[in-house]
């Protein structure tokens, strides 16, 4: 077992890889009541074409077949894992991204028993067509139920006018004709070749015993067997620069319009580290922008052009990154001209050194803050473990982070590949 001992966090992480590829990390926190475990799959909704394990050609599966898996991942032999989680004082929760899917439990007691539990119901499936046939109805009902939600259609409506081909731009769920051609075959071959332990990890966070913790995980995983392990083979998406839309409205029962200005990003960075400092140098741009200390936030507020609900973002993975900005407004035509007047203006502007460092501050200790908690810890840390990058070492990076840094992600904010989103009040 590996020990990695993070001075600036005052944070130890252990970490083992098991014998069939798994891999295992441990942070133990003394004197927590909760314990935190997340067992992630680096498979999600943007995987849809790939070479299966054991064979030789690409496939296509539908739409929407992690989210799926997801739902069925849950059926045990008899019962379901949620009810053997609650029966252990436990509770369980699940969720597919764009890029994987993960699955975890919170517990004060019965920790190992959890763990064990998390382990053994995520690594067996176990479903019959009839099952898989009544989960059809459960999930359109669940598409249903976000298509009459107007903050997923706007925020949802913005990544499809981004993309044109990238898989990103098609709902996490599919849709309900996606979801009725699923089958049984098509889900049991995902998970043979995404569910394999080499593309998987576990993080366990809370007040655990260390060694005995890694040697329970130890005796599990011996006790099971696996395919050898092969490296997935995934489609590669060719995506033009151009946007799908310029421009998309939809009419809705709100009280408010919603608008959101997304920029799709082209210039997808490869490098790691690199990757992970342009998302931290943009975040301090965002927090220089529109944070509550600064003039451009406050004007727009005073003048009525925006409200609390305004906010912005920057969301990268594996081969895609967009941008999105926008929020709640009577006036949305507006919002739109001042956006749009912000992107003309936003070369010309200066950041004075001493905001950078301030800001820079603020998000080192937004950092810090998150690692109070077991359920932010070990979800930033699955999130930027797929990334390449271990979460313990964010606060080296952004203090690498220079103010020339901030400037060069104004780049990004190219109007040329922006579109607008409006879902208006009837």
């Amino acid at each position: 077992m590996n020990k990695t001992y993070y001075q600036s966090l005052q944070e130890t992480v252990y970490h083992e890889t098991m014998e069939n590829g798994l891999e295992v990390y441990l942070i133990q926190k003394l004197g927590f009541e909760k314990t935190f475990g997340l067992f992630n799959t680096c498979f999600g909704s943007v995987d849809t074409t790939f070479v299966p394990l054991g064979q030789s050609e690409m496939v296509n599966v539908e739409d929407g077949v992690a989210h799926f898996l997801e739902h069925k991942m849950f059926d045990m032999n008899g019962g379901d894992a949620s009810d053997e989680f609650a029966k252990l004082g436990a509770s369980t929760n699940a969720y597919t991204s764009s890029s994987r899917t993960a699955y975890q439990f919170t517990a004060t007691s019965n920790i190992n028993e959890c763990i064990e539990l998390l382990l053994d119901f995520v690594q067996s499936l176990e479903i019959s067509e009839e099952s898989v046939e009544k989960e059809k109805g459960i999930i359109t009902q669940e598409i249903r139920m976000y298509d009459d939600d107007p903050d997923w259609r706007v925020y949802f409506g913005s990544i499809q006018n981004l993309y044109q081909h990238h898989p990103v731009g098609v709902d996490i769920a599919g849709d309900k004709e996606s979801v009725h051609r699923t089958s049984k075959e098509m889900l049991e071959t995902c998970y043979q070749t995404f569910y394999h332990p080499s593309n998987m990890m576990l993080v366990v966070v809370g007040n655990i015993e260390v060694e005995a913790t890694m040697e329970l995980i130890r005796q599990n995983q011996a006790n099971k067997t696996f395919e050898l392990p092969k490296p997935i083979v995934r489609h590669q998406t060719i995506e033009p620069k151009e946007v799908k839309l310029e421009r998309s409205e939809l009419i809705m029962d709100v009280e408010l319009n919603k608008i959101i200005l997304s920029i799709k990003v082209n210039d997808i960075v490869e490098d790691t580290v690199a990757k992970i400092k342009r998302e931290l140098a943009i975040n301090i741009l965002f927090d220089l922008l529109f944070s509550k200390s600064s003039k451009i936030y406050n004007d727009w507020l005073e003048e009525g052009i925006i409200n609390s609900s305004f906010s912005a973002s920057y969301t990268q993975e594996r081969d895609y990154a967009f941008i999105l900005i926008g929020g709640d407004v009577d006036d949305y035509q507006k919002l739109e001209e001042t956006l749009m007047k912000f992107l003309d203006d936003l070369v010309n502007l200066e950041i004075h050194e001493s905001d950078f460092l301030r800001m820079k501050r603020k998000n080192m200790g937004m950092f810090i803050n998150m690692y109070n908690s077991p359920e932010s810890i070990a979800n930033m840390f699955s999130r930027y473990y797929f990334e390449g990058v271990h979460s313990f070492e964010l606060i080296e990076l952004l203090n690498t982070i220079t103010l020339e840094d901030v400037y060069n992600t104004i780049l990004l904010f190219d109007k040329k590949y922006a579109s607008i989103c409006i879902v208006k009040s009837k």
